[in-house]
């Protein structure tokens, strides 16, 4: 029970985190394309009073990229508390491609801003490849967690550092006693041999006497 209350309070934060890099998502969106919002008249002046505060006090907004690193974080940290999940569909070469995709549409699309295009028709444009880079980033963060994740979990009881290498050879002679063996190593089961060569030295033997 303990157990199941500490995952849905790490769900609650890391769904916290995801909903503080949606919010600098948003304000990215607002601030610079602000007057694409004013035409659409989805502008209020308590968020304006607000925005502008944090500009005189911190330069949140001084750069573009500013807010994006902001979101980006917070993402990224809603991402470490993904479950694993087992699928075989993802691969580290479809997360990077995912990633790198997401990288060019969120951080390279400044200059659709400045486009002769009309302040609606480029807001537009970089909203939407915005969007699209944040959804990718996403998409490639969980994937990268789950994939993570899962692989730590495939030798949960430290098969492979416990395992080691043993005597494979067959040392023989007229009085060796030679016992198979089969050990794990390396991710595979490998065939070797316990060779006792002298069974005449430092040998005890041991009986216990069963009861009924």
């Amino acid at each position: 029970m303990a157990q199941e209350d500490d995952l849905r309070a790490l769900g609650k934060v890391m769904d916290f985190m995801r909903g503080i890099s949606v919010i600098f998502l948003l304000i990215n969106c607002y601030w610079f394309c602000y007057e694409a919002f004013q035409k659409w008249h989805f502008t209020l002046g308590i968020i304006d009073k607000i925005l502008m505060n944090f500009q005189r006090t911190t330069g949140l907004f001084s750069s573009i990229l500013w807010t994006k690193l902001f979101c980006v974080v917070f993402l990224a940290l809603s991402c470490l508390g993904t479950k694993g999940v087992k699928e075989e569909k993802i691969t580290w070469t479809r997360i990077w491609t995912v990633l790198f995709s997401g990288f060019v549409f969120f951080f390279l699309n400044w200059w659709l801003l400045v486009l002769p295009i009309g302040k609606i028709g480029a807001a537009s444009l970089y909203i939407f490849t915005l969007s699209v880079g944040y959804i990718c980033l996403l998409m490639g963060g969980v994937w990268m967690s789950r994939l993570l994740k899962n692989n730590l979990m495939d030798d949960v009881f430290n098969t492979e550092n416990e395992s080691f290498m043993q005597e494979t050879r067959l040392m023989e002679n007229e009085y060796s006693v030679n016992l198979p063996t089969r050990f794990y190593y390396k991710k595979k089961w490998n065939n070797g041999w316990i060779n006792v060569v002298n069974p005449f030295r430092a040998s005890m033997v041991l009986r216990y006497t069963g009861v009924g």
